[in-house]
């Protein structure tokens, strides 16, 4: 099952009123596991960064000068997610604007949903967490996700954070000998070893002295308890 978390960076609050992506970042999990495959870009908006967006995400129009424009990346970036499923917080924010993106860059409309699914982790926090605060944040704070290097929004960060976050929301507890899911409802998982693989258990037998301590031990209990001591009623193998 192949995966990507997704985040963006924009100008401002709506495409509709003409502002655009510039920064993407999609982070890749295979098999609920994250690959270390990651596409992640700024991009030369060419037009101006509202004050409000800048003060959450830090970018500013100067440092983006240099950077390509979503044109020039779009074929690259819908290789890269076709036929995945896109994890994303608040989904419609996102996935308005990456339409909206490969539609002025000539790729078509609503090319998102034709070459992929999306996967909303608000509207689940929210279904599983009614009446709390879902953002980012709080469900780091709910779920123990360290975010302490989120001093402010960036694409890839917030990805790599809402890769955890998703994990931990959906019981994804790796584990560390198999490396696969152990998920609620089913047994552990268990390591097989081929006879080749498999070592002989060494037996080491008791010295002398502590036999002899061993023996001590058990007239104690002889003398304690009035059942006698357990040890000695144990049948011994032939």
């Amino acid at each position: 099952m192949r995966q990507l978390v997704v985040d963006t960076e924009t100008t401002g609050l709506e495409f509709s009123q003409g502002h655009r992506v510039i920064e993407i970042a999609c982070v890749e999990m295979l098999n609920r596991r994250l690959s270390g495959a990651t596409f992640h870009h700024y991009v030369n908006p060419q037009r101006e960064i509202d004050e409000a967006a800048v003060e959450v995400h830090g970018i500013t129009v100067a440092a983006l000068k240099d950077k390509p424009t979503f044109a020039e990346l779009a074929d690259e970036l819908l290789e890269f997610i076709r036929g995945a499923e896109l994890i994303i917080h608040n989904a419609p924010f996102d996935v308005g604007f990456l339409n909206s993106e490969f539609e002025l860059a000539g790729r078509g409309k609503d090319l998102i949903n034709q070459h992929c699914t999306v996967l909303d982790t608000l509207a689940m926090a929210r279904q599983k967490h009614p009446g709390q605060r879902n953002s980012l944040d709080a469900l780091c704070k709910r779920h123990a996700v360290d975010n302490s290097q989120r001093t402010m929004h960036g694409a890839l960060l917030d990805a790599e954070i809402l890769a955890d976050v998703y994990l931990a929301m959906t019981g994804g507890q790796v584990n560390l000998l198999s490396g696969t899911e152990e998920l609620p409802g089913q047994p552990p998982a268990q390591v097989m070893l081929t006879p080749a693989e498999r070592v002989a258990t060494p037996i080491i037998y008791a010295a002398a002295e502590e036999l002899e301590q061993h023996e001590q031990w058990l007239q104690l209990l002889e003398k304690e308890s009035e059942r006698g001591a357990v040890w000695r009623q144990i049948e011994k193998p032939d």
